[in-house]
């Protein structure tokens, strides 16, 4: 089993390595490579599947008590200044190895379908790999410096797929938007890792829990200034969870293609904020204030996502304004103190956007049939009704998904 996390570092890299290898194809053997997209695709569906056997492997192996797994390579170092990279397995890591994998996997396989007709095909998949490798990449981070750096690749890929028909005006707008909102979140992201190094002198996650309770006890440092470094980093998660006031960005990243909807709304974008808040709980907890800011955040986003959610008619809308509406659950949940139910919901809540998303693609695909490929009325729901007698396996799904 030991060799299991020996060699864990290869989850964010065969998805990673995939999407490299494609991408080189595409930009050097243009033509040779988008004529090859069968093997290209099943290439890239394969390094996933590969993937998700492994992460299903830890996650038994942590289910059945097996420590902490941590391995680190001193990365740079200046004078008593030590950066360390490497990657962390536990509880948490495992759990969202495997809804990662599991979601981006289901994706992937949907997504042959669904861009079959499509010219982007290939550059499609290569994104898809890429993104699900940052997402990776940043759940088995050990420390704050290579958390962030896969944060902003994670943003990266977001602003390529939301992106992706970039021939269209509101996709293109679409994609700046969601770039330039979770900027203003990443840097308080970044101010806050650099006051609590200032503060802590470390970036991991552990040490900085502790260390920063102690300076508080002992005076060292002041509680508002604790706070405040806090409710910076939390700034990271209020832009990447779509949370209040951060949260003009999610709505339009329908734009994007339907699986790519799925995927940011499931597993990897708006999954990274609540991950981040559950990775530095510790750190959290020792600072009240903070507990306080992150669960009335999370309280009102709630219910401004649900109460707009319910006079959206665009159905990709109505489940971006949904999914906000559960991120506020999740993070007003962590905000409580209540880590497991958080996290459980977090679990729950990926399978299920997933699957009504891709519900909601096969409904709009059949739309385009009888209305026109104008997503205007494609993805109307006032132009929808009866669709159950035409479309039993879909309507099954989506009975299944609202129920979950």
């Amino acid at each position: 089993m030991e060799a299991l996390y020996q060699y864990a570092w290869l989850i964010p890299v065969l998805p990673l390595a995939g999407a490299m290898l494609v991408g080189v194809g595409l930009l050097s053997f243009n033509k040779p490579t988008n004529r090859l997209r069968n093997v290209n695709s099943t290439f890239i569906v394969s390094l996933t599947g590969t993937v998700m056997v492994l992460s299903f492997a830890l996650l038994w192996s942590q289910f059945h008590g097996h420590p902490t797994y941590t391995y680190m390579v001193e990365w740079a170092a200046a004078g008593d200044f030590h950066l360390s990279m490497g990657y962390t397995i536990d509880h948490l890591t495992a759990l969202m190895l495997v809804i990662v994998t599991t979601v981006a996997f289901l994706v992937m396989i949907y997504t042959d379908g669904y861009m079959a007709h499509d010219p982007g095909y290939v550059r499609f998949y290569a994104y898809l790999s890429l993104f699900t490798s940052s997402m990776l990449g940043l759940v088995i981070s050990p420390n704050l410096v290579q958390v962030y750096i896969f944060w902003e690749l994670v943003g990266m890929c977001s602003y390529l797929l939301i992106g992706f028909w970039f021939d269209r005006k509101a996709a293109a707008d679409a994609c700046q938007k969601a770039f330039v909102t979770n900027r203003v979140g990443d840097f308080g992201l970044l101010l806050g890792i650099l006051g609590l190094y200032w503060s802590t002198r470390s970036f991991e996650f552990d040490v900085i829990g502790e260390r920063l309770q102690d300076l508080v006890q002992s005076g060292a440092l002041s509680g508002t200034l604790a706070a405040l470094f806090a409710i910076l980093v939390f700034l990271g998660p209020v832009a990447k969870s779509a949370q209040f006031p951060l949260h003009v960005w999610l709505p339009d990243a329908m734009e994007g293609p339907t699986p790519i909807s799925a995927l940011i709304h499931a597993a990897t974008m708006v999954a990274a904020g609540v991950f981040l808040i559950a990775r530095m709980f510790p750190m959290f907890e020792g600072v009240p204030v903070s507990m306080t800011v992150i669960a009335w955040t999370g309280a009102f986003t709630a219910f401004l996502g649900a109460t707009i959610a319910i006079t959206q008619n665009d159905i990709k809308k109505g489940l971006a304004y949904s999914t906000m509406s559960q991120l506020g659950y999740m993070v007003m949940a962590m905000g409580v103190g209540a880590y497991g139910a958080g996290l459980f919901h977090l679990m729950t809540h990926a399978y299920f956007k997933a699957m009504l998303f891709l519900g909601s693609g096969s409904v709009i695909h059949s739309m385009e049939s009888v209305v026109g490929h104008n997503p205007a009325y494609a993805q109307d729901m006032r132009m929808m009704g009866g669709l159950r007698k035409f479309m039993p396996l879909t309507s099954l799904t989506f009975l299944v998904g609202t129920l979950a």
